[in-house]
């Protein structure tokens, strides 16, 4: 299999892993294509714990710089309609990491949060390079391109379809050294990134809320099932922290 024969099939099938997965098997004849800022598995620069993966990509469209790869990098992730407390708590856990690259989702919420708070950021996108989703996120998709960087295992103009968000997250975990989950829900995206990391073995730091908090019970069910919270030495918390009323 060459890089351009795994170029064409992403671009034939839309970047769809198990269409491309089976024509490789298959040794399927398709149109050959060519595009630029693509990375595949068989390049250098493709990140080696992508590989760790059950469904590693076999290609990433990109917009950006791709040295970030090289930095260390911290995956930050959350409700799409979070609370004040974990917002604020959110710039102040990429304050104190100012030295690491944040990687997040692209979504509204949390996701945007925390790439706008970074002074290094990689959005992973659950679509194709060059479609904006949420809309109303176009302004960070421009900055990010401009100083950070996007990543897709889809191609320009593929729609957000339900299923690429969770299957993208996988890459967010992979891509990080540590998971920090913000505020959750049981059953959400961001619980999809917590399996993920754990199938890889990665740590994951997750937010304490109080008791009564609202929106605090699954990431206190998490701490109690095991996972690590986030303590002051990660997190610059401030004496104006607290929960909603």
């Amino acid at each position: 299999m060459t890089r351009e024969e795994l170029i064409s099939y992403s671009l034939y099938y839309g970047g769809n892993y198990q269409k491309i997965y089976q024509a490789i098997k298959e040794n399927t004849t398709v149109p050959q294509k060519k595009t630029e800022n693509v990375l595949t598995i068989l390049d250098d620069a493709y990140p080696e714990t992508l590989k760790d993966l059950k469904y590693p990509p076999f290609v990433l469209y990109y917009k950006g710089d791709l040295k970030l790869l090289e930095n260390e990098k911290i995956a930050v992730v959350g409700s799409r309609n979070p609370c004040a407390y974990a917002l604020e708590a959110t710039r102040a856990l990429i304050k104190a990491n100012r030295d690491k690259t944040v990687i997040s989702g692209m979504a509204k919420g949390i996701d945007a949060c925390a790439h706008l708070n970074a002074s290094k950021t990689i959005g992973i996108l659950g679509c194709g390079i060059d479609y904006i989703y949420p809309r109303c996120n176009s302004g960070l998709f421009s900055k990010i391109e401009e100083e950070g960087l996007l990543l897709s295992e889809y191609p320009d103009h593929v729609k957000p379809l339900s299923f690429h968000f969770p299957f993208r997250n996988r890459l967010i975990a992979a891509l990080s050294t540590k998971v920090y989950i913000m505020q959750s829900d049981i059953k959400s995206g961001t619980m999809t990134t917590v399996h993920a990391a754990l199938e890889l073995g990665k740590e994951i730091g997750v937010l304490p809320y109080d008791v009564f908090h609202p929106k605090g019970r699954n990431n206190n069910q998490l701490i109690y099932e095991g996972a690590q919270p986030i303590s002051h030495e990660e997190i610059a918390i401030s004496n104006k922290l607290c929960k909603d009323s």
